[in-house]
């Protein structure tokens, strides 16, 4: 009998939720943001307890839920009309690439490094910092990218073989050879390249000391992409 009961409240409360969350619209399918996850976990954990507690009546789980979805309609109908609201529900986007330059102080106001950056860009399909002109961190966590121009990429390009002395011996994804004000001495060993290198490329481009830079990396073509700290 219990295991019926447990079968019958499974198959309720599956529907229930199923049907909260059209009524929540398609917007908590495509965007997740703060406030939505908030809601999403909230009612997880209530079906969670009916099913638990078969003791319990099942209107003790379907009011709460009901509740939860008609206060996500009713802030979501009256964040359509002011934007103030909006902001503060879901937060507002981040610059965190201006015009090719990393804004260092925005990535740590949200706790994002260097890693979290390098790995959506990947998602992005972007393997290299310097081909980015403006990346932004949505409210979602989403990272939206919008790549330089192919003039500004071939100028860039230009201006490096005009620097770099010697050859790349690598071929392969961009390698990081500064993080944080860190060399990353592991992948200047894979290019076949030296610190002292290292310091002469930076000071063609007008950095003096390692610590001076937050982020530097070098592609297979030898293009290096430089960002100082501010």
């Amino acid at each position: 009998m219990d295991i019926l009961t447990i079968f019958l409240r499974t198959v309720l409360i599956y529907f229930v939720v199923f049907l909260m969350l059209r009524l929540m619209g398609k917007r908590e399918i495509g965007k997740l943001s703060l406030f939505d996850l908030v809601i999403s976990i909230m009612i997880a954990e209530i079906a969670v307890f009916v099913l638990e507690d078969v003791e319990k009546p099942v209107m003790d789980g379907i009011v709460p839920m009901a509740t939860l979805v008609l206060i996500q309609i009713i802030i979501a109908y009256v964040t359509l009309k002011n934007r103030n609201l909006r902001i503060l529900f879901d937060g507002k986007p981040s610059v965190i690439i201006k015009q090719g330059l990393i804004d260092r102080d925005e990535m740590k106001k949200h706790r994002y490094n260097l890693d979290d950056l390098m790995q959506q860009l990947r998602q992005n399909k972007i393997m290299n910092v310097a081909d980015v002109e403006f990346a932004v961190l949505e409210p979602s966590g989403k990272l939206s990218v919008v790549e330089k121009s192919l003039k500004a990429k071939e100028a860039e390009t230009a201006i490096d073989e005009q620097g770099l002395k010697g050859t790349i011996r690598y071929e392969g994804l961009p390698l990081p050879l500064i993080m944080d004000g860190k060399v990353q001495d592991d992948n200047l060993e894979k290019i076949g390249k030296t610190r002292f290198w290292l310091k002469n490329q930076l000071q063609f481009k007008g950095a003096r000391d390692f610590k001076e830079v937050f982020y530097c990396s070098i592609d297979h073509r030898g293009r290096m992409f430089l960002d100082r700290k501010r």
